[in-house]
């Protein structure tokens, strides 16, 4: 039964979606357009409550701005103009109706401060939750093409950035383009002809601020990928520090992050450099066609064709629209920003895992046989090659069967394929062809749920993580009691070590584990495995960090919780795999021998040149120990 296809957006399309949108701009397609903010609509669309209330708050507070110079032109031609005494009513009231409209501006302004900052801070807390969920649902396959430090930095910094435009720029954008249009109505109703001669001018230096802005948004999309890939090399060094300190590389390390990080900043500095000249150009254009026309206005004035208070009307309003203009250009640098960390986010969230659940999942039936414990396991003409290296196979017409309460063992060298066999029982992967059957059912027809739940790994690598003791084993069961956990923990010979610690099991472990030894790692591993109790337990080098005397305490735990569930053992020290009921020998992939400890011993082939190879005898003796053995 051949594999369907993966989906076309997996993680090699990733890749490429990242090398082509570095392009993208270059090649002047939309990419990092500000057209992709509309991305951002499904996760603003739950607060329609928030956003329309801000709406109000910023309508209201455009309105008491335009209205403003109104009532400095009431106060120049009716007080300032006339008699004194004659008009001393009229001007109260204006500069009564002034305070009013200062009370309504910071009332308003303070309210729409409130309103967008708060959709700013949730709509990127939904989106940093979002992409996060979606990245760990993720197949290994994903994180063979992509760097952890990357994904942080989308998380971080290009969350940021949209934090920006929603919690600022899009509510500056509004007010401003509101500032524009109502001050561009109040320069028409002031004086027509001077405002055409102002929309005029304005046609002809904006379209060079357009042609100059896109400059910026590729330069923008540049400076994040060089501050990801800066960010993907620390996160790198930092999770091997022991390696880096143990070679002394501390200063290659520290030269080679500087390197990148220097690389980031001047593609920062190249992308501030067209900032500002974007915002010199569009100030400086604006403003001198503007003051051109109102050089034109005070003429007017003189030669008595316009009254001072319109003239004062003119350029407040005139000051209002320039300003406004000045605003949404630099607004529009922010959002070609936010536009390029949406596209960035975007194309995280469109990698589909080639590791899918089934349209209509099977439930794990109970174990075939009744009068047997654990899990019945089937591999059928097993194909399958990794699909970083799709040329070169990992595995090749394996056949096996393996009853309920069976311990198999596999042995063979470094690259033999068992490790790779725990990873498709696991469904981190399918195999190109062939299948494998859990209780009978096929594993690609199970949920992934309930197809893990089924299975508990001690991994060769322990994973601790930065938790307490009594955490990191309950991550085995997050539903276990304490005294579950303290079960387990004494099951996998590791009470005695996390009592001594000094809090106990309410000691912080430290991150990764640092600060315990690589035999209790390896013990806490085994603890959290056995609080899941599984039907299939699966044991990859479970004691290869142990000390003799520890490994001797964890093999008879481990004796005692491979009763009553099916185990598959991974191992290099043979003398752990001697009493399981059948060893499995791999070489290149394939299964080159089958049998227990004793007759492949007297087969003289793969395993007997290993046994003699550990137990530092040749293949001759070899045989004859494991003839008394019999």
């Amino acid at each position: 039964m051949n594999n369907p296809s993966p989906p076309q957006a997996d993680s090699d399309a990733f890749s490429r979606n990242k090398a082509s949108s570095q392009t993208g701009s270059e090649s002047g397609s939309e990419s990092g357009s500000i057209r992709t903010l509309a991305a951002l609509l499904p996760f603003l669309r739950p607060y329609r409550r928030q956003f329309v209330l801000a709406g109000i708050a910023l309508l209201l507070a455009a309105a008491a701005t335009l209205a403003i110079p109104a009532a400095f032109r009431q106060m120049i031609d009716l007080g300032f103009t006339s008699q004194a005494g004659a008009n001393v009513s009229s001007v109260n009231l204006t500069f009564l109706a002034l305070f009013g409209v200062a009370i309504l501006l910071a009332v308003t302004t303070a309210a729409r401060f409130y309103m967008v900052s708060w959709l700013g801070e949730r709509v990127t807390a939904d989106i940093r939750n979002r992409v996060y969920a979606h990245v760990v649902t993720q197949s290994p396959e994903f994180f063979e093409t992509t760097q952890t430090g990357e994904v942080l930095s989308r998380l971080t910094t290009d969350t940021t950035l949209i934090q920006t435009v929603v919690g600022t720029s899009i509510s500056m954008a509004l007010r401003n383009i509101l500032l524009f249009s109502g001050g561009l109505l109040m320069l028409f109703i002031t004086s027509a002809q001077l405002t055409l001669m102002i929309l005029v001018m304005l046609a002809v230096v904006v379209l060079p601020i357009i042609w100059y802005g896109r400059r910026v948004r590729q330069l923008s999309r540049d400076s994040q990928d060089k501050i990801a890939d800066a960010s993907a090399i620390a996160g790198e060094i930092l999770n091997a520090m022991p390696t880096v300190q143990a070679f002394t590389h501390e200063q290659l390390e520290a030269q080679r992050f500087a390197g990148s990080v220097e690389y980031a900043f001047h593609s920062a500095t190249r992308r501030i450099r067209a900032r500002s000249l974007l915002t010199l150009l569009a100030i400086l254009l604006v403003f001198g066609a503007i003051v051109l026309v109102l050089w034109l206005g005070a003429h007017r004035v003189m030669q008595g064709e316009m009254s001072s208070g319109q003239l004062g009307q003119f350029i407040l309003y005139a000051a209002i629209v320039a300003g406004a203009l000045g605003a949404l250009s630099e607004v529009l640098g922010d959002a070609q920003r936010a536009a390029g960390a949406t596209e960035r986010l975007l194309e995280l969230m469109q990698v589909q895992s080639s590791i899918q659940n089934p349209a209509q999942a099977l439930p794990l039936p109970a174990t075939p046989d009744a009068q047997r414990h654990g899990a019945s396991l089937a591999l059928q003409d097993i194909q399958f090659a990794y699909p970083s290296r799709p040329q070169q196979a990992a595995l090749s017409d394996i056949h096996l069967q393996i009853a309920p309460g069976e311990t198999l063992a596999l042995v063979g060298t470094s690259g033999a394929g068992k490790t790779t066999l725990f990873q498709l029982l696991l469904r981190f992967y399918d195999p190109q062809q062939g299948k494998i059957l859990l209780n009978g059912v096929d594993i690609r027809q199970l949920n992934l749920q309930t197809l893990r739940d089924a299975i508990g790994i001690v991994p060769q690598d322990a994973v601790i993580f930065s938790a307490n003791a009594m955490e990191n084993i309950r991550y085995g069961d997050p539903d276990a009691s304490d005294e579950a956990v303290i079960a387990a923990a004494k099951l996998a010979a590791a009470h005695e070590f996390i009592e001594r610690l000094p809090e106990g099991y309410q000691s912080f472990l430290g991150e990764r584990g640092v600060r315990l030894s690589g035999g209790q790692r390896q013990r806490i591993a085994i603890a959290r495995a056995l609080l899941k109790n599984p039907p299939l337990l699966l044991l990859d080098e479970a004691t290869s960090a142990l000390d003799a005397e520890s490994e001797r305490l964890v093999q008879e735990a481990l004796e005692r919780a491979m009763q009553g569930r099916t185990t598959l053992i991974i191992a290099h020290r043979l003398a752990t795999v001697q009493r399981a009921d059948r060893i499995v020998v791999l070489e290149h992939g394939k299964i080159v021998e089958t049998g227990n400890h004793q007759s492949l011993i007297a087969q003289g082939g793969i395993y007997a040149r290993l046994a003699a190879l550990q137990f530092n005898l040749d293949t001759d003796s070899a045989q004859q120990i494991a003839a008394v053995a019999e």
